[in-house]
C-alpha cells in the first residue's frame, strides 16, 4: 500500500533555499529537453519513447551540459519519468473520448518540485516538534514534524515543492507492507448493523443508511474573499511586482479553500472507517459531472473523487472494508420493492407509488447503496422496513438527525454527536440481510 505524509518546510533557516530552486530550474530544463527529444527524434534509432529509454541518455546529457550532474542522479531519472507520466495521463484522456492538446514546455512558474526517488534523502532529528530533511546535494532542510512516520512504513520519495504561495512542502511517498495493515472482518461475519450505505447528497454532504447527515461546508466567506483578490489581480499590470505579489494573495485564498476541504473530509472519513466495519460509497464520474451544466463549483468543492479515494486508503489502514457501488438509479429505485421512479432535483421526499414506502429521498437512496454493497460482498439482498416520511432535520428526543459542517471540523470527529436513534429510521430498521 501506498500514501503521502506531507510537512511544511523551512530551507530558508538554513539558508539552502537558493539552491532548492537552482536545483528545481535545472530539473525544468530536464523535462522541457527530454519533451524536445521525444518529438525531435526517432523513437527506434535514438532509444526513446519510455522513461526506462530515456533514462539511458542521462549519461551522454551530463558529457554535453555540466549542468545535469550538479543534481542527484535519481532525482534527474525521476525527471524522466515524470514527463512520460504525464504523457501516459494525457493519453488515457483522449482514449477517454476527451479533446486533449499536447504537452507544453515550461516556464519556471509552473515547474516548482523535484521528486528523489529511493536514494538522496535521509530524515534524521525526529525526536521533537522539528525535524530535518537532508537532500543530496541540496543540504539540510527543516520540517515540522507534527505527526511521526508510522514504524511499519518505510520512505520511498521524497518531494519538495514551492506553493505559489511562497511556501515550501515536503511530501514523503510512503510504502507499507499488506502484511502490516489490520486485517478487515471476515465478510461471512459481517453484521449489517456494523455497515453503512452512503448517499453523496444534494442538500447534504453525505447521508447514511443509519440517517446521520453532515452538512455541506461554508465557504461563502472564503469564495467572496477569492473574488475581491481576483478582482484586484485583474486591475494589476501582467507580471508587474505588483501583479506577482497580488497572484499569491490569490493563491493564498485558493489554498485556503482547499485545506478546509481537504480538513473535512479527512475528519469525516477517519469518523466513517473507524465506526464500520464496511463502508459503500457510490462510484461517481465525478469528471463527467463536473462537464454537465448546473453548479459545476460546488461539485467541485465537493471533491467527492477524493473523499472516495481517502475512504478506501483509510479503510486499508483501520481494517475497513471500502466498497464503491454502480450508483445508476440510487435515487428512483424504491429501497423496499425496487420499482423505479422518477423525481425531478426539487422533490425531496421518496413515495413509492408501487408499494407505499415513505422516505428522505436521501434516506432512500442510502438504502439502496447499502443493499448494493451487501451483495456485492456475496451477502444477500437487504431489507428494509416501511417507515413514515421524515426530513434530514426532523428531530427526535430533542436531538437532530442533521450534523453542522462546523462541527466536524470542530471537533475532528462525529462521534460525540453521533445519535443512537435516527429521525428516519431507528437502528433496529435498519436494512438486513436475508
Amino acid at each position: 500500500m501506498w500514501y503521502d505524509y506531507r510537512f511544511c518546510a523551512y530551507p530558508d533557516r538554513t539558508g539552502v533555499a537558493a539552491e532548492a530552486e537552482r536545483h528545481i530550474d535545472i530539473h525544468r530544463q530536464a523535462y522541457n529537453h527530454t519533451r524536445y527529444e521525444y518529438n525531435a527524434l526517432d523513437t527506434d534509432e535514438d532509444n526513446i519513447g519510455s522513461a526506462y529509454q530515456h533514462q539511458k541518455r542521462l549519461t551522454e546529457w551530463k558529457d554535453e551540459w555540466s549542468v545535469f550532474s550538479e543534481v542527484h542522479s535519481k532525482a534527474l531519472q525521476k525527471t524522466v519519468e515524470r514527463f512520460y507520466d504525464n504523457l501516459s495521463n494525457l493519453s488515457e484522456k483522449k482514449q477517454n473520448g476527451h479533446k486533449v492538446g499536447w504537452l507544453k514546455w515550461k516556464p519556471p512558474r509552473e515547474y516548482q518540485s523535484v521528486t528523489y526517488s529511493q536514494s538522496g534523502f535521509e530524515l534524521k532529528n525526529t525526536s521533537g516538534r522539528t525535524a530535518t530533511l537532508w537532500l543530496s546535494k541540496i543540504g539540510d532542510i527543516p520540517i515540522r514534524y507534527h505527526r511521526p512516520i508510522p514504524d511499519n512504513a518505510t520512505i520511498k520519495e521524497v518531494t519538495l515543492k514551492k506553493e505559489t504561495t511562497g511556501e515550501w512542502y515536503v511530501t514523503f511517498g510512503l510504502e507499507v507492507e499488506d502484511t502490516t495493515l489490520p486485517e478487515k472482518p471476515d465478510v461471512d461475519d459481517l453484521d449489517a448493523e456494523d455497515c453503512v450505505g452512503i448517499d453523496l447528497g444534494i442538500t447534504n454532504y453525505i447521508y447514511t443508511s443509519d440517517g446521520d447527515s453532515v452538512d455541506w461546508l461554508n465557504l461563502s466567506d472564503e469564495y467572496e474573499r477569492l473574488r475581491r483578490e481576483q478582482r484586484n489581480l485583474s486591475r494589476k499590470e501582467h507580471r508587474s511586482n505588483n501583479w506577482k505579489k497580488q497572484r499569491r494573495e490569490v493563491a493564498k485564498v485558493k489554498r485556503r479553500i482547499k485545506r478546509k476541504v481537504e480538513d473535512f473530509q479527512h475528519k469525516l472519513t477517519t469518523w466513517l472507517v473507524k465506526t464500520y466495519d464496511a463502508v459503500f460509497v457510490e462510484d461517481l464520474n465525478v469528471s463527467g459531472m463536473l462537464q454537465q451544466r448546473g453548479n459545476a463549483r460546488n461539485k467541485q468543492d465537493a471533491a467527492w473523487r477524493g473523499f472516495i479515494n481517502m475512504l478506501e486508503y483509510k479503510g486499508d489502514l483501520y481494517g475497513t472494508h471500502v466498497v464503491q457501488v454502480n450508483p445508476a438509479g440510487t435515487t428512483k429505485e424504491c429501497a423496499e420493492c425496487g420499482v423505479e421512479t422518477e423525481k425531478p432535483l426539487w422533490v425531496r421526499e421518496h413515495s413509492c407509488p408501487s408499494c407505499g414506502f415513505e422516505a428522505d429521498r436521501d434516506a432512500n437512496a442510502s438504502y439502496n447503496v447499502l443493499s448494493r454493497g451487501l451483495r456485492e460482498l456475496g451477502l444477500g439482498q437487504a431489507e428494509v422496513t416501511p417507515v413514515e416520511t421524515a426530513t434530514a432535520v426532523e428531530t427526535d428526543g430533542g436531538r437532530s438527525s442533521s450534523v453542522p459542517a462546523s462541527r466536524v471540523i470542530e471537533t475532528g470527529s462525529l462521534g460525540v454527536v453521533r445519535k443512537t436513534e435516527s429521525s428516519v429510521m431507528t437502528r433496529d430498521e435498519v436494512p438486513r440481510t436475508t
